[in-house]
């Protein structure tokens, strides 16, 4: 039952210069779990919208453009993808883009929070679509990071790390970490990808996407491969960063054709991440290149990123 709410706004703090608000037209259902609340709200514009503790997630105006970045750069870049892991994305939408190829056998989503998960499943199929009900999909609740630890040797073509963003006492602080991203490493394959959603790429605030840059480049080891890319999103009012980091395969070796080859054999279809638009995103601007040189640090368990914006 929708409950009426004109009048009401949420207002989130971006940084202490900044605080966006935006205007709910309909409360549709909030609640709280055992790690977070959530609000699912109709926005102007955006549609319905997804809040985590009173923070804009995801909204229906461009959820596409987030878990199209989130997933098919890594899904294409891999020849052939028959085993993914999903670290978190509880809504739903980065599994169902993983999802669209067809060379995916097995699908193992790892998400902690089941009544998150559950509410999803209800209220937002827009974005799961149907994903969870997948025969290839296995959805567990446990710890994303404990999962690959105690993985080892799984043999993940593709790893899609969709965690919240690294805040004080918040559950995501050791999963953008060396620690973490080596746990990942060892649960994939010889030819496994990585990539994670690493959070804002705007000019204020880059520190963190600088930083998991720098993690992953100081494990060249482990990753010979790292890709820096970011999308516009409208509903976060800033542009977002994204890494990609591969044990063997380079996407900026892919053409556009390619791409569309890779695309038109597996089944997928796309709204932003498209072949012709694949180069683009991992054609950062300049001042994140600065900014990953001046401000990117290793993160470690002793010294992960607190998010402070």
């Amino acid at each position: 039952m929708l409950q009426q709410a004109t009048g009401l706004f949420i207002a989130e703090t971006h940084t202490d210069a900044v605080t966006w608000h935006f205007t709910v037209e309909q409360m549709l259902v909030s609640g709280k779990t055992q790690y977070q609340e959530y609000q699912i709200c109709e926005i102007p514009t955006f549609g319905k919208t997804l809040f985590l503790d009173w923070k804009i997630q995801s909204s229906l105006l461009d959820e596409h453009i987030f878990h199209e970045c989130m997933s098919q750069p890594a899904m294409t870049v891999h020849p052939h993808p028959k085993k993914v892991a999903v670290c978190g994305g509880g809504e739903g939408a980065t599994l169902r883009e993983a999802l669209k190829h067809r060379t995916v056998e097995k699908a193992v989503m790892i998400d902690i929070d089941e009544e998150l998960v559950d509410m999803v499943k209800l209220h937002m199929p827009e974005w799961h679509q149907g994903a969870f009900e997948d025969p290839r999909t296995t959805l567990l609740h446990t710890d994303a990071r404990k999962y690959l630890e105690e993985n080892k040797g799984a043999g993940f073509d593709v790893v899609l790390s969709d965690l919240p963003d690294p805040l004080e006492a918040g559950p995501a602080v050791y999963l953008f970490t060396k620690e973490y991203f080596q746990a990942c490493a060892d649960a994939m394959s010889d030819d496994g990808v990585l990539a994670l959603q690493a959070g804002a790429a705007n000019m204020s605030y880059p520190y963190c996407f600088s930083s998991v840059v720098a993690t992953l480049r100081d494990m060249r080891d482990t990753f010979p491969v790292v890709r820096p890319y970011w999308a516009i999103m409208t509903t976060f009012l800033l542009p977002w960063g994204f890494v990609l980091a591969s044990k063997k395969h380079d996407p900026l070796e892919l053409t556009e054709e390619e791409v569309a080859k890779r695309f038109a054999a597996r089944g997928v279809n796309t709204r932003y991440y498209t072949p012709r638009f694949h180069e683009s995103v991992f054609t950062l601007p300049e001042y994140l290149l600065e900014a990953i040189d001046r401000h990117g640090r290793v993160l470690t368990d002793a010294k992960p990123f607190i998010w402070g914006a």
